[in-house]
């Protein structure tokens, strides 16, 4: 609730007493509420995280004053602390307002008027004085002790803590976590922090423990730390890191401007690291052996694990002999293709053979090679052969795209395999498998290895599985490249089609895609008033050239070929960051898509303007709401008085309260990788040097290839010629592929020690 654009920020103190809460949560410490301040005329609203805070409590606050479009004035709480109230009126509201449990309104004002304003010494000093309060036995003292001192112990928490640089908001998750042993915790080792407690990583966690003088060279520092490069190293796709790219990585991350790390002391710690790590010897994959010990690989154990239980279930899935008659197949394949008047290419066909035959098998390929006619065929065929069939895909827009192509249903993964947000897992499993005899997988490129893992898991022992995707495209957001590991490592079935069909050949869209994927510049047509292709290009040698181009090509191009800008486009950028990614672009093309006006509600989000009319991307996976991370929807409604926000996601709407906002973003410009899975009418595709980190091959040609009816490049040659140059986004450490290729488990190296004592970090 910070809105940089709702505040001026200037830090000011308020002091007065809560006379009543209009919100509380008890799991975050969110809290709206009202205070009676001396100097204000009416009751102020106050707005912060708070671990327990009642109606009656004298505070004094730090922070500043906000303005907010409905409810007005605000103050944006930083700091507290709770002082003693001042009145017998004071008093008597604190003692009642619940705060301490067995005081209630009555039994307040009966001890208040016995001991006055020596009320709260009483209490703390000398307890057993209040069996002079008539009413009041001695089971209730107890009661109203035990219930003081754990007020008392959350205050001292509090003030510790943010007397040491912990903002309020992460003060209230760690005394949640840790109750009355957060100060123990906190001082004996701040870095565990950043595995304990969601949202507080490596980095904050790093300053709260300088502030509290712990050394930069601490052994705790340094372990957190390297935990804290494989989680970045995962967030790039890496599964693991080698062992000296690891010390490598963690040496940058832990330099400090008065301390550098000592290289060797890092690579010390590793085989110490019995419960963070899993250290392995990497397999040579064309000899089968290994290679210099001293060639290490670090893991998660998270990440090992998964990795090894996904290898383990495909060799069990492959070990299971498939029986079918060849000859009958082969014979419904003729009849097939006669009565739709149609002919599959001897790829296809090998294709359709191999999924009636295999238990496993993989349909790769790029646009216009015939992949949607062909899972169509082994469909149909499958249904001939009285199987029970499941289609599923990582996103809702792909799965929708797969049921048209099929003409049956198909859903996301999660849903195939019943996600249950109560328990944050998938209801099908080994135990309660899919309830299909075949089932396809499309968009396989974005499955992650936890995705996949889960997946496998479910997949019956006699049930036959295809995946189909294009191995060229960019690989899986999460850690992994599963596609890609599968076809190198040669032990799954793969057929991959490469003729591409006459009424796709004069797609321009679909011949520059094969040239660039091959590694050659593509001769594409300059955009003209009257252009004869369905791929593009408009020369912009800077970013702001860009953004205007991009304008113009929305006022009047888009337009004059028949298109709707704010339907039929999508912009799809390589990066949020700069002059034209996603950010500054979704700012531009909101004003001149869906400008503000006077019968459109909108409303203010930190630095983003929400406005009916405006296209949003769902940016993590809801699973309460069912929406998941890339599906697009349209503001339909923005209601003030409910707080909450309508957006129509295809047939359905689904409503947001403000509290969850983040959830969704901008998207008349949205990132090329949140558009794996989705086809668009139209895409524009800026290309500029200032996004030279993450240009790739793969990263142009999945932008490409998301356009159905026209693409637009649109920037430098240089900066499209250095994309299709670049392979990089393929090279991520993982190890599925070896592990299919060898019968016995990777070798896991002797190099456990005894679980050393924690050591206060120094």
């Amino acid at each position: 609730m910070e809105d940089s654009a709702y505040s001026s920020q200037k830090n000011e103190q308020l002091q007065g007493v809560v006379e009543r809460l209009t919100f509380h949560s008890a799991d975050t410490g969110y809290t709206v509420a009202r205070l009676k301040a001396p100097q204000e005329m009416e009751l102020v609203t106050i707005v912060g995280s708070f671990p327990d805070i009642q109606a009656g409590q004298t505070l004094k606050l730090e922070g500043f004053w906000r303005s907010h479009p409905k409810y007005g004035d605000q103050f944006q709480v930083t700091q507290y602390q709770e002082t003693k109230p001042a009145t017998l009126t004071g008093l008597e509201k604190y003692l009642g307002s619940g705060l301490i449990k067995g005081v209630g309104v009555v039994t307040a004002k009966r001890i208040v008027a016995h001991f006055g304003l020596e009320t709260l010494d009483i209490i703390e000093n000398q307890i057993d004085r209040l069996n002079e309060v008539p009413g009041i036995a001695q089971k209730r003292i107890v009661a109203i002790q035990n219930a003081w001192q754990e007020q008392k112990s959350i205050k001292d928490v509090m003030v510790f803590l943010q007397g040491h640089g912990v903002s309020t908001v992460y003060a209230v998750k760690i005394f949640k976590q840790y109750g009355k042993d957060s100060i123990a915790t906190v001082t004996d080792n701040p870095y565990r922090l950043a595995t304990d407690i969601y949202g507080i990583g490596f980095i904050t966690a790093d300053a709260i423990a300088r502030n509290l003088g712990v050394a930069p060279s601490s052994e705790f520092r340094y372990r957190s730390g390297m935990l804290h490069v494989l989680g970045e190293a995962a967030e790039e796709g890496h599964c693991y890191l080698p062992q000296q790219e690891l010390v490598e990585r963690s040496v940058k991350q832990l330099s400090l401007e008065a301390h550098e790390p000592d290289a060797e002391a890092i690579a010390a710690l590793i085989p110490k690291m019995v419960e963070e790590l899993e250290i392995i010897v990497k397999a040579d994959l064309k000899s089968g052996k290994e290679v210099a010990e001293e060639q290490l690989i670090c893991y998660k154990p998270t990440f090992f694990r998964t990795e090894e239980g996904l290898a383990k279930r495909i060799n069990q899935l492959l070990e299971r002999e498939v029986i079918v008659d060849g000859l009958r197949v082969q014979s419904w394949i003729d009849r097939f293709t006669q009565k739709y008047h149609v002919e599959l290419s001897v790829k296809q066909r090998q294709a359709v053979e191999m999924a009636a035959s295999q238990r496993f098998t993989i349909l790769t390929g790029n646009p216009g090679c015939g992949k949607t006619f062909t899972v169509r065929t082994i469909v149909a065929l499958w249904k001939a052969m009285g199987k029970s069939i499941a289609l599923a895909s990582p996103t809702g827009r792909a799965a929708q795209r797969l049921a048209e192509v099929t003409g049956q249903e198909a859903k996301t993964i999660h849903r195939l395999l019943e996600f249950d947000p109560s328990s944050m897992g998938f209801k099908r499993d080994q135990d309660r498998p899919i309830d299909a005899d075949a089932i396809v997988i499309d968009e396989a490129s974005m499955l992650d290895i936890f995705l996949a893992n889960s997946l496998m898991k479910a997949i019956p022992p006699d049930a036959q599985v295809l995946f189909v995707g294009d191995a060229d495209q960019l690989p899986s957001v999460g850690a992994g490249n599963v596609l890609q590991d599968l076809i190198q490592s040669e032990c799954v079935p793969v057929v991959k089609l490469t003729e591409v069909f006459r009424q796709a050949q004069s797609s321009k869209i679909v011949s520059h895609a094969h040239t660039i994927n091959q590694g050659k510049y593509p001769q594409i047509e300059p955009v003209s008033d009257r252009p004869q292709s369905d791929c593009l290009w408009l020369n912009a040698s800077e970013p702001e050239h860009g953004v205007q181009a991009i304008r113009d090509l929305l006022t009047y191009l888009v337009p004059d070929l028949g298109f709707e800008p704010a339907r039929d486009v999508q912009i799809l950028c390589p990066m949020t960051r700069g002059e034209i990614g996603t950010r500054n672009l979704n700012k531009a093309l909101q004003e001149l898509l869906n400008p503000a006006q006077a019968e459109k509600q909108e409303l203010i989000r930190g630095s983003t303007t929400f406005r009916v009319g405006d296209r949003v991307l769902q940016q993590v996976n809801d699973y309460n709401r069912e929406v998941f991370n890339g599906d697009l929807g349209v503001i339909s409604d923005i209601d003030r008085e409910e707080q909450a926000v309508a957006v129509q996601f295809g047939d359905r709407i689904v409503i947001y309260d403000y509290a969850d906002l983040n959830e969704i973003g901008l998207a008349f410009a949205t990132t090329i990788h949140k558009s794996q899975g989705s086809e668009y009418p139209v895409v524009i595709l800026p290309i500029f040097m200032q996004h030279y980190l993450m240009l790739s091959r793969n990263l142009i040609y999945t932008g490409i290839t998301r356009a159905k009816k026209l693409a637009i490049l649109v920037g430098s040659q240089k900066a499209i010629g250095l994309a299709i140059r670049q392979v990089k986004d393929k090279q991520r450490y993982t190890q599925l592929d070896a592990r299919l290729l060898q019968s016995q488990p990777l070798q896991i190296l002797n190099l456990r020690e005894p679980k050393e004592n924690s050591h206060r970090a120094k």
